[in-house]
């Protein structure tokens, strides 16, 4: 895995920053804003204002090394007489991870959040999933979490990275390189962009509709499950016999009905798949519902897939 020049350097703050006991959860976005509106959230006190909230700060609140290690990753602007850090950093599964600041309007934001961390209990939950794992993708990996968590289920799998956005793979390989875990990374937005035998796939798509959003974000039709569905169906396709998926998702619910589920029994069992459909969480990212999109949803679920190609 090799690591460009203004990647080194953010290799090396996550570990000083790791060494440091830096601790952060990031939240969802909507309580992001909330807690930066409140009277004591202007400017920077500490790292985790910093590094987590994305505050701005005075030069003398960084030490010297750290705000060095930001300038040589290109991670640092300057705002009037202070600057702010372009990139978030939280700590998931006890590893340090780098994703974009907030707020993440770009299009090439990267996002890391609750859904991040729900996506690797589930990963942790189906453990035993992962023995005898040779060759392990994260579609649409993003910051790299759930393939560098993977990895530890399975050593000596090859784990490769697939996203759409540069930006994303470019984080996702300084965050691997930080928690001592080699990858590969692959520029596509399909499996198409992957030779070769795939016996694993993780995916934690977007579901959210939000058309015109950032891509982490849009999940397309279907109230923005239709993402998720294409990703299983296109995962099953590759698969070989004994093969699986592990999808991490949200399904909008409309009177009492999963959309997702309802199409995802449906279309995998022609491809020979068997299908271990599971409710999370019921009820997340409820704000989402006060959107003209979702005046007819009950609730968004966090939804646990396990695909198994059986023929």
């Amino acid at each position: 895995m090799d690591l460009g020049p203004a990647e080194r350097p953010l290799v090396d703050l996550l570990g000083r920053l790791d060494a440091l006991g830096y601790d952060f959860v990031t939240p969802t976005p909507a309580t992001h804003g909330r807690v930066l509106a409140r009277h004591n959230k202007a400017e920077a006190l500490t790292l985790r204002d910093i590094f987590g909230w994305s505050l701005k700060f005075r030069r003398e609140m960084l030490r010297s090394d750290l705000f060095d290690l930001l300038a040589e990753g290109r991670a640092l602007a300057q705002e009037g007489d202070a600057w702010r850090s372009e990139l978030r950093v939280s700590r998931v599964a006890g590893a340090l991870f780098a994703h974009s600041a907030y707020p993440t309007h770009r299009p090439d934001s990267v996002f890391l959040g609750p859904d991040s961390y729900r996506f690797v209990r589930f990963i942790r939950a189906q453990a035993a999933r992962f023995e005898g794992a040779r060759r392990i993708v994260d579609m649409g990996a993003g910051a790299g979490v759930g393939g560098i968590v993977a990895a530890g289920l399975a050593p000596g799998a090859a784990i490769i990275l697939v996203d759409a956005n540069e930006e994303a793979l470019r984080l996702a390989r300084i965050n691997a390189a930080a928690a001592g875990v080699q990858v590969e990374t692959i520029l596509a937005d399909k499996l198409a962009g992957v030779g070769g035998e795939i016996d694993m796939v993780i995916a934690n798509p977007p579901f959210i509709l939000d058309e015109g959003g950032p891509a982490y974000r849009d999940g397309g039709a279907m109230l923005g499950a239709a993402l998720s569905r294409d990703w299983a169906i296109e995962a099953a396709r590759r698969l070989g016999p004994g093969g699986q998926m592990l999808l991490y998702t949200g399904s909008a619910i409309v009177a009492g009905r999963d959309a997702l589920r309802e199409t995802l029994e449906r279309d995998l069992a022609p491809l020979g798949c068997l299908l271990d459909y599971e409710e999370i969480d019921p009820d997340i990212f409820g704000e989402q519902l006060d959107q003209p999109a979702y005046h007819s949803v009950e609730r968004i679920a966090a939804i646990g897939a396990s695909i198994r190609r059986t023929a």
